[in-house]
């Protein structure tokens, strides 16, 4: 059972550790968010499921108990030798570990080519939300993830084209994800309770997935660092002599040479050729 807001207090004192903002380290305390999780994630006995920062283990005890092998990664020294003591040596077939920074090992040191099949469901710390993902975005893609996120966060990766919070992550995320369903999660259901509310997001692999060059990936991000130019200019730019191709397709589609990077849909942009 997940903590209590009162038994995350004591435990936490008992650790001699304070909360760390600047880790997003917001303790989920609702045993219904943490039920919610494994639903949409459709947890089942043998899967395989990378966690990013499990805290004091409260969704990894569920996933654990589920039947699942975890691949998690903590970064804080304190949290990380509580869990060494505690749920490793529970479950010390099916929960690996590791101490370490989740920008550098994102699936948490999982080896893909050995596991090709696998699920992410995370309390994903706000300030490594979007680099995390564009990093898991690279490949090996996990075939389902559900993620906490501040809702903010959720807002710009679902966003659809149009939109002012459409962005380079909204295109790169939607090319390879579809969608579904998730679930509001409010304020209260953490300790230290966040200032806004949070999002599980329920992403679901496509079935041909899209997964773009590095290259294209810095043209796309640049383009929106300047969201208000018209993508023609945009593309003299950044690809002169060679943006002219990719115009002809956006034309073909009815789109414009004075659209702006926001109005051109997921689609169109996985045609830009490669650089």
């Amino acid at each position: 059972m997940p903590l209590t807001p009162t038994a995350t207090r004591e435990l936490l004192t008992r650790l001699g550790h304070q909360p760390k903002r600047f880790l997003g380290q917001n303790f989920l305390v609702d045993g219904n968010i943490v039920r919610k999780s494994l639903e949409l994630a459709g947890i089942t006995k043998g899967d395989t499921v990378v966690e990013i920062g499990p805290g004091l283990g409260t969704l990894t005890s569920a996933l654990l108990t589920a039947g699942a092998n975890v691949w998690a990664v903590e970064k804080d020294r304190v949290l990380h030798e509580y869990l060494a003591t505690t749920l490793a040596v529970e479950f010390p077939q099916t929960f690996h570990l590791l101490e370490g920074d989740a920008l550098e090992q994102p699936l948490a040191r999982l080896d893909a080519a050995i596991v090709p099949v696998f699920k992410v469901v995370a309390n994903l710390p706000y300030a490594i939300s979007t680099p995390w993902m564009d990093a898991v975005l690279g490949g090996p893609l996990p075939s389902r993830m559900v993620l906490m996120l501040q809702q903010e966060a959720a807002q710009r990766y679902s966003a659809a084209s149009g939109s002012k919070q459409f962005s380079a992550i909204s295109i790169f995320l939607q090319a390879a994800y579809d969608l579904a369903p998730g679930h509001k999660v409010p304020a209260a259901c953490f300790h230290p309770r966040p200032d806004i509310e949070s999002y599980l997001l329920h992403l679901v692999r496509k079935t041909a997935p899209f997964i773009f060059s590095p290259e294209n990936k810095r043209l796309i991000r640049s383009c929106f660092q300047q969201r208000r130019k018209q993508i023609a200019s945009l593309l003299r730019e950044r690809l002169p002599g060679h943006g002219q191709a990719w115009l002809q397709v956006l034309a073909d589609a009815g789109v414009g040479p004075q659209a702006r990077p926001e109005d051109i849909p997921v689609d169109l942009w996985t045609k830009l050729a490669p650089t």
